[in-house]
Parts: C-alpha cells; sequence; structure tokens
C-alpha cells in the first residue's frame, strides 16, 4: 500500500469515527436501546457475518464481509472486520479495532475504538438464544449491524431483525443488504481458520 493510499485510508476512518462521536450527543433526549438481559460473551464471540448495515465512508461497496471478536487476558475484546471492496473479488480491507465491556450487568454494552482517542458506543440490541444472530446499534439510531454465523440468511429473519431496528426509532431505509458469495472464497476461508477467525 502506498503512503498515499495508507493516509486516505487512516483520514477516511477517523472521518467515520469523528461522525459516530459527534452524534452521540444527538441521542441525549431518545429513550435507552433495549437490550438482552444477559450476554454469554464466550458465545458471542467468534466470526460473524455481516449481512445487513449502514454504510460508512470506508465501507460503503463492501461485499463479503466479517466481524470477528476474541476476549484476550486482559477482558480486551480483539476485534476483526473484513471485507471486500466494490465486488466478491475485490481488495481485501481488514481493520482491528479494539473494545470492551461498558455495562458489566449485561455486556449488552461495549465500547469500540479503532483510533485513539475516538471511541463509539455498541449495543447489542439482539441476540438470539442460539446466538447464531445478532443486531449491533448505536444509540443515535444512525448505525447498525445485522449479523448472523452464516453468510446467508433467509429474506423472511432478515426482514424480522430489520422490523426490530424500525421498532426502536431507526429509519430503515438507511440499512443495506450487504452481498455476500464465498463461491470464489475457498483461499481466505483456509487463511481465516488458520488465523483463528
Amino acid at each position: 500500500m502506498t503512503l498515499r493510499k495508507r493516509t486516505f485510508k487512516i483520514v477516511s476512518l477517523a472521518a467515520s469515527m469523528v461522525a459516530m462521536s459527534l452524534f452521540n450527543g444527538c441521542a441525549t433526549n431518545r429513550a435507552p436501546l433495549p437490550t438482552p438481559d444477559f450476554v454469554d460473551m464466550e458465545r458471542f464471540m467468534g466470526r460473524w457475518y455481516v449481512v445487513g448495515y449502514t454504510p460508512i465512508l470506508v465501507d460503503k461497496a463492501a461485499h463479503n464481509a466479517i466481524e470477528h471478536y476474541r476476549l484476550d487476558e486482559n477482558a480486551k475484546i480483539r476485534t476483526t472486520y473484513q471485507f471486500r471492496d466494490g465486488s466478491h473479488d475485490g481488495e481485501l480491507k481488514t481493520y482491528t479495532p479494539v473494545g470492551w465491556v461498558h455495562d458489566e450487568r449485561t455486556n449488552a454494552e461495549w465500547r469500540m475504538q479503532f483510533i485513539w482517542p475516538l471511541r463509539a458506543d455498541y449495543i447489542i440490541l439482539h441476540v438470539d438464544a442460539a446466538y447464531t444472530e445478532t443486531i449491533i446499534a448505536h444509540p443515535n439510531r444512525k448505525y447498525a449491524w445485522i449479523m448472523t454465523r452464516s453468510p446467508e440468511v433467509d429474506t423472511e429473519d432478515y426482514q424480522r431483525m430489520l422490523k426490530q431496528l424500525g421498532s426502536v426509532g431507526y429509519d430503515t431505509s438507511i440499512i443495506k443488504r450487504l452481498p455476500h458469495d464465498w463461491s470464489g472464497e475457498a483461499e481466505r476461508l483456509q487463511e481465516l481458520e488458520a488465523a483463528g477467525l
């Protein structure tokens, strides 16, 4: 990666994080987002496929996106967000933010940091009993991620989760279905497995 491309990448990510941080202030008059009573952190860890999201500057054309969580010995949530840019065989982009649990009573409210000192609220709005689907939300109702353990999700299930976002105040028209086609990703899957992702 050239210095110019790397600089643009960092600036773009920083701009996105600043926007999320500034929008935190817009949420003060809104009701807190509901969360599960308790999130089992060990069960929540591992690989998730991002099947719906609100695009930001750095991932507005994401394909085949995954998010992987690993809890380290210091209770930090080591996160890997990886996707193809622009197409199913586009450039592979990887980001490695660090998260931590903010509300230890439920484990459903985290903070996520991509670039110091910027941090973003990360709310687990929903996780099913089998830990096969989850919805991540932001208090400002401007950002959300729908994730499943498989890249394939039934339209009915996707619409149900989209409806759940709408029920807490989201304009669901801002949430984009993220395209997945892993038929040509055998090598990438091997690399993910080898890296423990």
